[in-house]
């Protein structure tokens, strides 16, 4: 290669991995794998290195990816925040061992820990309260999400003990598997697309601007590095056990190693038993641990000469691409998905994948019969990462994506901006219907016992078209159906008796009007605080609440207006379901006044109707226990985690008939619907 071929080829990877890193911190939408960026950066820097000429201080090599979004008030970092160096290979690690023993003229140790997969966060406390949390920025500012991060249940606003009056920690901000799987579940049931893994929901989620939609999102914290000109230490592990005696959230899975095998034994450990943890890791971080061996090895214009991070590589198969179905959404969104050869792959069985949307494809250029190769997002989605083309068969069929509406036969729509096609036939296109009534009946919405099977069956039964035709339903009707019994029946009708007392907030998200979530649904709800005064609205008063825009309020605009949905609102409100905010949210007491309560395990009735119960009494409902906890509810099978921080924090665990004491008399509702306890 000679230099101007050099050149090119600098300036190319520049390019590419500066998109792909504005993709990845600041969209939250990355087009590349973690290990194909980190493959071309690595190419650059020997570019670099061996024409050192075409070298350049922006260049990426150079410069902490950037996550600043310019929605935000960016401050300085006091400590420049720095990004590490990072390897797949354990030969690398044995070089940053050989070379610290080469460059320290004195024993020393590792402190090894797990690489949280999530986005940076630096947080400061003065005199012991919270005061100021920035994102990792550019690495010498940071977007300023003080009012998000106190939405962080995890977080404590206060330190106790023998704190210092001005401290700065940093860490990570994670979504746990659960929270994102909910989250998601809930975009692309709105229409939305879902978040590719935990990481880019976390990043998304600490960027919003509703604190409250922050504090829905079931965001955690880790803790892990107090900058040694911070607060002074003689080892890294000292600071860390000494910022968890304030009552800051430090992962406890970390080992103090002597040399290179215990770190390859650390290493190997967590290869496997990352698996079993409740959020993303992607690798090992490994730790000069005394201070002063970390001050002589100092740092590069990018990352710390004293730390380096093995990440684990993803898990990835390969296999052929049988047929490719298309999905119909509840809100018309076409959805195409890969089903694939059966192939183990982080230990389960992979079927199918999905594809997202056209351009998905498109850019795949994917065919029925190519052999894909398949990872798992986040280990929990089945992502199809690219195609092995030495396996493409000759008569691989590349192929269309539908013109019509795969269920209706309604020619598809792809409205300007859109990355989906949509089918417009929304009252005759029998997905649409059935995925409606769906959700009309799940837990978040009004809590109706009902499964897919149930909707299909009523559905192809002629006996349910709108969810107003649930509340027709007469126990006859329903024993006359295959497979229901007396006692099936009206535990049915029980629970659509019970749904008539389900919040307002709760019905207008069950309507299922596109784009409106279960945040966007409480903060019109709360705001208009009737359906009457909702349809009243005009769009421009819609978008004065935080949070809603332009597309929000022209969906609900137009939802409103629609004559047959007016209709539909009339029916239910004529059944008894709660279409005013006042009518739904009387206090019952102030009992709970004051308290945070985390509920866990399973009880008497489901966990929505629970948590009803704490609000009507005057309690915060709380996903994570924390030092703001005042007891933790727990039912049978409560998750033991929750247990065990409870006992590290001294936080009361109390049963149900002890919760149930503590309230005025309460009617409590009179069935058990087992389909929907949740356990932890």
């Amino acid at each position: 290669m000679d230099n101007i071929a050099a050149k090119a080829q600098i300036e190319a990877l520049r390019e590419l991995l500066r998109e792909n890193s504005r993709r990845y911190y600041v969209e939250n939408a990355p087009t590349m794998s973690d290990y194909e960026f980190d493959q071309r950066m690595h190419e650059l820097e020997a570019l670099e290195a061996q024409w050192p000429e075409f070298d350049d201080p922006d260049s990426p090599t150079h410069r902490v990816g950037s996550d600043i979004s310019g929605e935000f008030v960016q401050r300085a970092h006091r400590y420049p925040m720095l990004s590490l160096g990072n390897t797949y290979n354990i030969g690398e690690i044995e070089e940053f061992a050989a070379r610290a023993d080469k460059l320290l003229d004195r024993s020393f140790t590792y402190c090894c820990e797990l690489k949280f997969d999530g986005t940076a966060i630096c947080l400061n406390y003065r005199d012991g309260k919270l005061f100021r949390a920035l994102t990792r920025g550019d690495g010498e500012k940071g977007d300023d999400v003080t009012r998000n991060v106190r939405m962080i249940a995890n977080i404590p606003h206060t330190l106790h003990g023998d704190f210092p009056a001005d401290l700065e920690i940093r860490g990570e901000i994670l979504m746990p598997y659960s929270a994102f799987e909910e989250l998601n579940a809930e975009r692309e049931a709105d229409g939305d697309a879902p978040f590719a893994n935990p990481r880019n929901a976390a990043s998304g989620s600490l960027k919003l601007t509703d604190p409250q939609e922050v504090a829905h999102r079931g965001l955690w914290c880790t803790l892990y590095h107090i900058p040694a000109e911070s607060v002074a230490f003689a080892t890294h592990d000292e600071a860390l056990r000494k910022a968890a005696s304030w009552g800051l959230p430090v992962s406890e899975d970390r080992r103090l190693c002597r040399n290179i095998d215990e770190i390859k034994a650390f290493i190997d450990h967590w290869d496997t038993a990352r698996r079993d943890l409740p959020y993303a890791t992607d690798g090992i971080v490994i730790k000069i641990n005394e201070s002063d061996c970390q001050r002589a090895l100092g740092y590069t214009a990018k990352s710390p000469r004293w730390a380096v991070a093995y990440k684990f590589k993803a898990e990835q198969a390969c296999t052929p691409v049988l047929s490719i179905d298309y999905q119909v959404g509840r809100t018309g969104a076409i959805t195409p998905v890969a089903n694939l050869e059966p192939v183990q792959l982080s230990g389960t069985v992979v079927k199918r994948a999905t594809l997202n949307n056209s351009d998905q494809m498109e850019l795949l250029d994917i065919r029925v019969g190519d052999s894909v190769f398949v990872e798992k997002g986040g280990e929990i989605i089945p992502k199809i990462t690219g195609i092995n083309l030495e396996k493409r068969p000759a008569d691989a069929v590349k192929p269309d994506f539908p013109k019509t509406c795969p269920d209706c036969g309604t020619p598809l729509v792809r409205d300007e901006g859109e990355a989906r096609w949509f089918c417009p036939n929304q009252d005759g296109c029998p997905m649409q219907i059935k995925g409606r009534l769906l959700h009309f009946t799940t837990r978040k919405a009004m809590d109706i016992l009902a499964g897919e099977a149930t909707v299909e069956q009523l559905y192809d039964c002629g006996l349910a078209r709108t969810p107003a035709d649930f509340y027709d339903l007469r126990k006859q009707q329903l024993i006359c159906l295959e497979g229901w019994q007396e006692r099936s029946a009206q535990r049915f009708l029980d629970s659509l008796e019970q749904s008539k007392s389900v919040p307002f907030e709760r019905v207008l998200y069950a309507l299922g009007i596109r784009h409106v979530g279960e945040t966007k649904a409480r903060a019109l709800a709360r705001h208009f605080g009737s359906i009457d005064a909702l349809m009243e609205a005009t769009e421009a008063q819609m978008l004065e609440i935080e949070d809603i825009g332009a597309v929000i309020a022209a969906s609900v605009r137009e939802y409103l207006e629609k004559s047959q949905h007016r209709r539909e609102i009339e029916r239910l409100r004529a059944h008894g379901l709660q279409f005013s905010a006042a009518a739904a949210s009387e206090a019952a007491s102030d009992a709970l006044a004051g308290k945070s309560i985390v509920i866990s395990g399973n009880f008497s009735i489901s966990r929505e109707a629970m948590k009803a119960l704490i609000e009507r009494h005057g309690g915060k409902n709380s996903s994570s226990v924390s030092a703001k906890t005042a007891f933790l509810l727990a039912g049978s099978k409560p998750g033991p985690e929750k247990l065990k921080k409870c006992e590290q924090l001294g936080i009361a665990v109390i049963d149900e008939e002890t919760f149930r004491a503590m309230l005025p008399e309460e009617k409590a509702p009179n069935r058990v619907a087992e389909e929907q306890l949740t356990l932890f």
